[in-house]
Order: structure tokens, then C-alpha cells, then sequence
């Protein structure tokens, strides 16, 4: 599919602790003479390789599974369209995650919409991220949900990096809503959406190219019982654990659950109904008695539009079919949102998609191992996992972040623990 003759030269560089995509012939990083092994093929795991290749480090990536159009990965089902935390899924709870969520989103939004600008489509290289308008419904006013009014006006307050950004109930008419879904506000920003099947393998290719050993297996037990000896058999440095669900056991966090999520895929060549090419969205209100509110319908690619979606929390089994009643009823709020959806043909490849959103009670952690090894050395090992529904639009920002630790790990700082910046807690949030 690809050829590694037409890599374009492009690297990830890291500025004031945030990563920055450039174009060009590269200053030749310092070798570090450092291998670090990264577990974990998802695109947390991946942006972390790439965020470290780039800085000098040799990199080897462990994963069960990668990439395939026929076998998706966890980061293939993503709805994977930008959003400012805490994304449409909601279930982010806890204010310090949030704060920093919002910094790594914002990273993330300049790299993906650099990748748009700055690379294009190089010799049939694609990497399948696109600017869209995205647009945003709520069924009261903003005023009437503090939370969604503080989010707007902190989007607001990006203007200089977010484009777009328009607040009206006539964005409602526009885009034809149906008045039966009760949609009184609105508004709308460009947001980078990403093609996950085609980004996925193209970060793949980018790693291979830039010397990446790829490792096939599947590393079972907590890692810090196991840290020395995974060192020593892959002559390297540092760990990142980038294993999402698997945390639950690999980091020995019981606090980390699935949110269990679905997408169809349909048709979206304009034959059934009018062709969509912005993404529409409601928000899951957790006030609400029912997880059953929310609306996704997001173009994937110029071809396939994907409709969405559920949360349900600690739900295991990916069982779910087309005539589920969960996914029945998903269907019919699409259709119920916007007049002609109910006329879509599935996609003729793959009609369902569903996957297991990777939560944590305290939501996302970057940060290192605090607990100390069986000689009382510090641990070598980052963190990096429960992203839940927002791995695309946190992943460069949580990359940037893990280079960041890996250089205390360098010189020789102790670890500290994300929760103890709990007495900064009113300074990080004039930060965000």
C-alpha cells in the first residue's frame, strides 16, 4: 500500500514541552543510545513512538494486535472527530484530567490540523485526517447548562487556533433538524476528523520508516513486577504502557472500566439522501436518567458516514449486532435528527462497528510509576491510558507529555503523582 521511497520528511519536535509538526530536513536529533519500549498498538501508543523516535530514541512497539481492515484494533472503531474535552461520551469526572485533558487537546488539534496543511497528500500517501465544520446541538439554551456554556466560551477563548467558531439557534434550520428533536441552541467549530482505518496504518508506515522495531505478542502480568526483566530482554531503557483496557491488569488499576461503544457505518454518496459533509453532534447529558441521548454523525471518509452512538459502562462483551434494540434505537435518533438518514444504506463492507472505550475512575493518566521497585529503586515505567473516547483528540498532547517524563526519568527526578497537583488545583485552572 505504501512505499517507503515516498516518505515524506516530516518530524515531531518538541517546543516548550508541547510537540510541534515540521517540514523538511531535520537538525539530526542526538542520539540518545536509549531503547525505549512502548506496549501498546492503539494511537496512544503509536503518537508516543513517534513523539520519541523523533527526539533520538530507538523505539521498540509491543502490541497483540495492529492495524487491519479486517481485524480493527480498539483505535480503529473511534469516532475519532476533535473535541475539546470532556468529549460528547461525557464520563469525565474528575476536574485535574479535565485540566490537563484540555492542554493535551489543544496540542493535539495544531498537530492534526499541521498534518492537513503542511503535508497534504504526498506521492498517494494519505494519512486521513480532514478539517470539517463540526457543529454542536444542545436541547436548551447554553445559559441553562453552566458546564456546556463554560466549554463554549473556553473554545472561544482558543480563536487564535480554533476556526470557525460560530454560536446560533440558525445553525439548527440550516442543517435541516428535525423540530421533533427539541433543539433550542448550537454551535459549530472546524475540527480535525480523522479517518481512523487509513490514520492507523499510516502512522504504522511513518513508524516503520523511521526505524521502529515492531514486536508481536501479548505481554500479560503488572508490569512493575515484571520492569527488570522486560528491560533486560529488550535492551531497554524506559517502558511506556500504552495498553488502554489491559491497564486493568498490566498497571494493576482496578479502577479502570470499558464504556462500551457502537457506530454504523453507511452509505454517504448522495443517491438516498443529501451527501453530509459536516459533523453533527449532541452532547450526552449526564443529568439525564438515560445513557440513550446522545447523537453522532460524523463523515468517516468522502464515501462512508458513520452514525453513533451509546455509552455503556462495564460492558465487556462486543456482541452487539445491527438488530440490537440498543443499536436499533441508535439508529432511529440519527434518523429522527436529520430528515433522509432513515433512507442510508448500510456500508456494503461493514455495516457495525463496536469497541470498548478504555475509562479509569479518575479518567486520563500520564504520569510514572510512583511505586518503587523490589531493590527500592524508582520505577522506569509511564503511564499512559484512560483516554476513553478521546485517544485522537489527546494523543499528541499525552505524547508530548510522556517525552516530558521520560527526560525527569533522565535526570533522575523522583515521580509525582498527577493527584498531587490537587493544592494547585485553582492555578491549573487558570492555566487551561
Amino acid at each position: 500500500m505504501f512505499s517507503k521511497a515516498s516518505t515524506p520528511n516530516f518530524y515531531l519536535e518538541l517546543e516548550k514541552n508541547e510537540l510541534q509538526l515540521r517540514v523538511g530536513t531535520p537538525s539530526p536529533a542526538t542520539p540518545k543510545n536509549e531503547r525505549i519500549l512502548v506496549i501498546g498498538g492503539g494511537v496512544s501508543g503509536m503518537t508516543s513512538a513517534w513523539a520519541l523516535i523523533d527526539q533520538g530514541y530507538d523505539v521498540t512497539i509491543v502490541s497483540e494486535r495492529w492495524a487491519d481492515r479486517k481485524n480493527r484494533i480498539t483505535s480503529q472503531i473511534a469516532g475519532a472527530l476533535w473535541e475539546y474535552p470532556p468529549a460528547v461520551c461525557g464520563k469525565h469526572t474528575d476536574a485535574i484530567s479535565l485540566c490537563h485533558s484540555k492542554g493535551w487537546a489543544m496540542t493535539s488539534y495544531k498537530a492534526f490540523e499541521q498534518i492537513v496543511t503542511k503535508l497534504g497528500e504526498t506521492d498517494g500517501i494519505d494519512h486521513g485526517v480532514r478539517m470539517r465544520t463540526s457543529n454542536f446541538f444542545f436541547d436548551t439554551p447554553l445559559e441553562a447548562r453552566p458546564d456546556q456554556l463554560e466549554k463554549w466560551e473556553e473554545i472561544c477563548g482558543h480563536s487564535d487556533t480554533i476556526k470557525g467558531l460560530k454560536r446560533s439557534s440558525e445553525l439548527i434550520q440550516h442543517h435541516s433538524v428535525d423540530q421533533k428533536a427539541g433543539m433550542k441552541d448550537a454551535y459549530q467549530l472546524q475540527a480535525p476528523t480523522i479517518d481512523t482505518d487509513v490514520y492507523m496504518m499510516w502512522l504504522h508506515f511513518i513508524l516503520d520508516c523511521k526505524g521502529a522495531t515492531f514486536v508481536t505478542e501479548r505481554i500479560n502480568g503488572e508490569l512493575l513486577a515484571q520492569e527488570e526483566a522486560l528491560l533486560s530482554r529488550y535492551d531497554a531503557f524506559a517502558i511506556v504502557n500504552a495498553t488502554g483496557l489491559s491497564s486493568l491488569e498490566l498497571a494493576g488499576d482496578e479502577t479502570v472500566y470499558p464504556l462500551r461503544g457502537a457506530i454504523i457505518r453507511v452509505k454517504n454518496d448522495g443517491t438516498k439522501f443529501p451527501k453530509l459533509t459536516e459533523a453533527l453532534a449532541v452532547t450526552h447529558d449526564e443529568t439525564y436518567a438515560t445513557d440513550e441521548d446522545m447523537v453522532f454523525i460524523v463523515p468517516r471518509n468522502d464515501n462512508i458516514l458513520i452514525l453513533g452512538g451509546i455509552t455503556e459502562p462495564h460492558q465487556w462483551d462486543l456482541n452487539l449486532t445491527v438488530d440490537t434494540p440498543v443499536i436499533k434505537r441508535m439508529r432511529e435518533r440519527c434518523n429522527a435528527f436529520v430528515p433522509g438518514l432513515e433512507n442510508a444504506e448500510y456500508d456494503d463492507e461493514t455495516q457495525l462497528l463496536q469497541g470498548l472505550r478504555p475509562f479509569r475512575g479518575s479518567n486520563v493518566r500520564v504520569e510514572r510509576e510512583t511505586k518503587l521497585r523490589k531493590d527500592g529503586s524508582d520505577s522506569r515505567i509511564i503511564h499512559t491510558y484512560g483516554q476513553g473516547g478521546s485517544g485522537f483528540s489527546l494523543s499528541f498532547g499525552c505524547a508530548g507529555t510522556v517525552v516530558c517524563l521520560l527526560q525527569e526519568i533522565e535526570a533522575s527526578k523522583p515521580p509525582t503523582k498527577m493527584e498531587l497537583l490537587n493544592g494547585q488545583l485553582e492555578e491549573l485552572k487558570l492555566a487551561c
